[in-house]
């Protein structure tokens, strides 16, 4: 019995498409088209795959309007940021379309007069990608852009709960010449993707992005047919306000970075650490600023803020909010939520907590939602201790305008991605990844197109006859 998928509108609750589940054996006989595929794939030249690639991009700039029409109504996020979402998503594209005729290989000098020494770069093959809900477009064009550059075939599987942006993308690709076999999307739960994935000898490589236990259980499954695995896990990002810092940079860019997305993405700043002697000031500061900030559905071109995107997350950031209260951390801004179980919609204001405190459970456990606890610090490496007080090294963030005090910032905060008087880091020609437990490798940049490659090394002896 074939099996629906309601999407709905996290704003609203309504029904937004029904989207069917594939089988076990659909799934299976895309990864067989997608092995096959591959036979063919990996021999279409470079300079081809990325006059394709490029073609997928101008169809993408064409649909922007409709793509973030879709993404908004099935992720909740305001239309100005689904824009941007597809500008992001088209950047990895483009990047990746030129990276595809850079994939070059070396001759090394050689120890002997009678050998040449040759190394060749050749696609890794089959990719199973497993993406979020949180950024349904760049997520997806992250991995499929740079793994179809290197001559992967390529096979997706997105959150259910937005399943329709990747399923446009997808359709826009094969619109633009790249075959149907060689981008494919499926449509299960992520137990079932992850099993089949990870079972699969058709497959060489898994490449995701969600939380660290789920990132975990794959890396482990994988083991059996020893996979290439690229895992972007979970967050926990400290931001620091150093005490010369620029206090109204420090909190227009906290906002920047806190509030993406209603405070759902791994990069966002969990953990604001203050200097003590500007501690008050800043967190003023940031609560007017935040007061400003408009919640609603994503579709009124006003909306700042978006619903959360389901109740299992609307719950986890009350219970951190409750529990931060309870051991006296001060509502400054917020902390007043819009609910409607029955019609499945959970609004959170965006919220500021002073006087946050070691014991509470914001500062330990990954929030992804829109709420900002404050603490205070007296030294840099009191900071430092604080901010590497994880077990996560994704993104951490601080302000100073003295290069002595950001050097030993970044030379000593144990993370992948810094930003240094900056909230916004993300780029396509960047790599984005995270230290300890936020992941394996990297993505976007020369790097990110690494993970989809294998090296080959020849050593040639003598070719005499005679």
């Amino acid at each position: 019995m074939t099996e629906i998928v309601q999407v709905k509108n996290p704003a609203t609750g309504e029904v937004v498409d029904e989207i069917k589940r594939d089988t076990e054996a659909q799934i299976n006989e895309k990864i067989e088209a997608g092995y096959t595929a591959f036979q063919t794939w990996k021999k279409t030249n470079a300079h081809k795959r990325s006059e394709l690639l490029g073609k997928w991009s101008s169809l993408v700039r064409e649909h922007k309007e409709s793509i973030a029409e879709v993404m908004t109504k099935e992720n909740g996020k305001p239309l100005a940021e689904s824009r941007g979402e597809v500008d992001y998503a088209v950047s990895y594209i483009d990047w990746y379309a030129e990276e595809a005729k850079r994939l070059y290989g070396r001759i090394i000098p050689s120890h002997a007069d009678d050998k040449q020494l040759e190394v060749t770069k050749h696609p890794v093959g089959l990719v199973a990608a497993i993406t979020p809900w949180n950024f349904p477009a760049a997520m997806m064009t992250r991995k499929a852009a740079p793994a179809l550059a290197a001559g992967c075939t390529f096979i997706v599987k997105p959150a259910e709960e937005t399943p329709l942006t990747t399923i446009r993308l997808v359709e826009l690709a094969h619109e633009a010449g790249i075959p149907e076999d060689v981008l494919q999307v499926v449509s299960t739960r992520g137990s079932i993707a992850g099993r089949l994935f990870t079972e699969s000898k058709l497959i060489n490589k898994i490449t995701f992005t969600g939380s660290t236990p789920i990132g975990k259980t794959l890396i482990k499954s994988s083991a059996d047919t020893v996979k290439s695995v690229t895992m972007e896990l979970g967050g926990h990002a400290p931001l620091i306000v150093a005490e010369d810092a620029n206090i109204d940079l420090a909190v227009q860019q906290t906002i920047v970075t806190k509030f993406r997305n209603a405070g759902q993405t791994c990069v966002c700043a969990n953990r604001i650490i203050v200097h003590e002697s500007i501690v008050d000031r800043f967190a003023e500061q940031l609560a007017a600023e935040t007061k400003k900030l408009k919640v609603g559905n994503g579709l009124d071109e006003s909306t700042v803020i978006g619903p959360v995107i389901n109740k299992g997350a609307y719950e986890k950031i009350v219970e951190q909010i409750d529990d931060a209260i309870a051991k006296g951390a001060k509502v400054l801004a917020g902390g007043s939520y819009d609910v409607d179980d029955e019609k499945g919609y959970y609004f959170i204001h965006p919220t500021v907590l002073a006087k946050a405190t070691d014991d509470m459970l914001i500062m330990h456990e990954e929030t992804f939602g829109p709420v900002a606890p404050i603490t205070s610090f007296s030294s840099l490496d009191e900071a430092i201790k604080i901010a590497n007080d994880t077990p996560y090294g994704l993104a951490a963030y601080f302000f100073t305008n003295d290069y002595r005090t950001g050097t030993y910032l970044k030379d000593n905060l144990d993370y992948g991605i810094i930003g240094w008087n900056d909230g916004a880091v993300s780029a396509a020609h960047v790599p984005f990844g995270g230290m300890k437990e936020s992941g394996l490798g990297r993505e976007g940049g020369m790097e990110g197109i690494e993970a989809y490659l294998e090296t080959k090394y020849v050593s040639i002896g003598s070719l005499l006859t005679e």
